[in-house]
């Protein structure tokens, strides 16, 4: 054995302390780090002939890059929609690695059993009904991609083509959608049907949710030539709109459609008694994407699909090999997903779901939407800023308070705001109004974060105002 292996072997104890004293010295400061920060291209240095050892190797990346990493799970990052890791979740996540399982097997390790039972209290979180099958997958992009690849086989056993065999050779279906997300884009670009192939329904005035009479109008005229996927939203990224999914269900009895459910963050609505009619109607849906690593906040690198079709789903994923049996009786998950290899990624979520329960996860939701309206009630109100949407739950969207706002001028702002250390948002562009999302999902945001966020924001403007007047 590698002499190096061999002393990190024996001194494995004190390479986890000193983790947890490297990790402990950014966590002790996560309140007060920059949640943004701009960082150089690093040198790529020679891979080193002789190496380290864990302990020095850690002293290494702390004294060298810690410094520059950015506090996205800090409690005024707003970019995007990222939570951060609840501290049980961060333990599962640890966890995971020391216990190093590969979550694909049925009976030879807890671990894929354990990954049941979290999908198991993840649809009663979610209001799903128990007899849909789900996984977890890495992100929603993956999920919506697993989501849409058993739309694509439904759609071509309606015109007696199995596309796991056969391909994609004479299949003709519709993909339509009011809101779609950027991961349905790229999914469909994975699946071989083209970024293209979608068809986008109008929305209602005002709303990113999509118009019933127009998708009707659209099924009326194209059900019957071909079979039909429709890409429904709970919660859009820019305004957390809602397809009405009871009225689209109706719809589905009606005409025969898959119907997809893009939930990301939008399904954790369910778990809140304020919000969970947002929710009904869920259980339409073929097929549904909901992200673990946005409001569960657990580490990156986690979402769960759920589908009504677990058949479809083995058909399309299933893993022919000698030595991994007959797929039709086995339950093992290199059946059923992208990987054949993947990570234990369920244990975090069941450590903060165990730790914090329903009511536990829900206080998350709530306080993030009232915290997104209390800023959201001080933009509306003020000189510098107004709102482009009203904030429905935990996204804000909103602009400068100048005529003809440009993109550029979005950016410079946004990237003084960040320069200013004390908060970081991202931009976007809202019925071709550039503008500003703030996207609150972080377990720590509290008030005290509102007002930090809410002085940065009026500085930074104070500070920029002639410059943004003049262009």
């Amino acid at each position: 054995m590698n002499e190096l292996l061999k002393k990190d072997s024996e001194g494995i104890r004190a390479i986890l302390d000193n983790t947890v004293k490297t990790a402990m010295g950014y966590f002790e400061k996560q309140q007060s780090l920059p949640p943004g920060r701009t960082v150089k291209n690093l040198p790529l240095i020679d891979l080193p002939e002789n190496g380290i050892g864990a302990d020095s190797v850690i002293d290494y990346f702390a004294k060298n890059y810690l410094d520059q990493i950015g506090n996205s799970a800090g409690p005024r990052y707003f970019g995007f929609v990222t939570g951060g890791s609840t501290p049980a979740s961060v333990a599962g996540d640890w966890m995971v690695s020391a216990l190093d399982q590969n979550n694909c097997g049925s009976n030879d390790s807890v671990a894929p059993q354990l990954e049941r039972v979290t999908l198991h209290f993840l649809k009663q979180l979610f209001g799903i009904d128990p007899d849909y099958f789900g996984t977890f997958v890495t992100g929603a992009t993956m999920s919506n991609f697993v989501g849409l690849s058993l739309a694509r086989q439904w759609a071509g056993e309606k015109a007696g083509i199995n596309v796991a065999e056969q391909g994609l050779s004479n299949l003709n279906f519709k993909i339509i959608s009011g809101t779609p997300h950027s991961s349905i884009y790229k999914s469909l670009s994975m699946l071989g049907l083209g970024r293209k192939s979608l068809i986008k329904i109008d929305t209602l005035p005002g709303h990113e949710a999509i118009d019933i009479d127009k998708l009707e109008n659209f099924l009326k005229q194209e059900h019957q030539a071909n079979p039909i996927i429709v890409v429904a939203n709970a919660g859009t990224v820019n305004t957390v709109d809602f397809d009405d999914l009871e009225a689209i269900g109706l719809l589905k009895q009606k005409y025969g459609f898959w119907l997809h459910l893009d939930a990301a963050f939008g399904g954790f609505a369910a778990a809140s008694d304020k919000y969970k009619h947002l929710m009904r109607g869920v259980n339409h849906a073929d097929s549904i994407c909901i992200d673990a690593h946005k409001w569960l906040n657990v580490p990156y690198d986690s979402a769960m699909q759920f589908t009504r079709h677990k058949d479809l789903q083995m058909t399309v994923f299933q893993n022919s090999a000698a030595y991994l049996g007959d797929p039709a009786l086995s339950p093992d998950f290199y059946h059923y997903t992208p990987e054949n290899s993947r990570r234990w990624r369920s244990l975090p979520a069941w450590f903060s779901l165990m730790a914090y329960g329903k009511e536990g996860h829900a206080e998350i939701v709530e306080r993030n939407c009232s915290l997104a309206q209390a800023l959201g009630q001080k933009i509306d109100s003020s000189e510098q800023f107004k709102l482009l949407a009203p904030v429905r739950m935990n996204v804000i969207c909103f602009t400068l308070a100048q005529e003809n706002v440009s993109s550029e001028i979005i950016k410079d702002f946004l990237n003084a705001v960040r320069a200013d250390g004390r908060a970081f948002f991202t931009p976007t562009v809202y019925q071709g109004k550039p503008g500003i999302r703030a996207a609150f999902s972080n377990w720590m945001t509290t008030e005290k974060d509102i007002e930090i966020t809410w002085q940065a924001l009026l500085e930074v403007y104070s500070k920029m105002n002639f410059h943004l007047v003049t262009n």
